[in-house]
């Protein structure tokens, strides 16, 4: 499985995530920033475990990320 890590807190709203991972990543209509789909809040921080076909477009958003607040990690 894959994890994804992200830092809301941190999100600009640049919109790179959705635009490379739209099936994990949305923007809020609320604030503008980014929302990842399943995740699970832990204080500022939302996590969420996904398949390895995911794996690319979430590189990829993670990748252009300009704030660095998405992390990815295989185990």
């Amino acid at each position: 499985m894959i994890g994804i890590t992200y830092y809301r807190h941190k999100c600009i709203g640049c919109r790179a995530c959705a635009e490379h991972a739209p099936q994990r990543w949305r923007m809020s209509k609320k604030d503008g920033k980014a929302v990842l789909l399943e995740g699970v809040q832990k204080g500022k921080v939302y996590n969420v475990e996904v398949h390895p076909e995911e794996l690319e477009s979430n590189e990829t958003a993670a990748r252009t990320c300009p704030e660095n607040c998405i992390i990815i990690r295989q185990h």
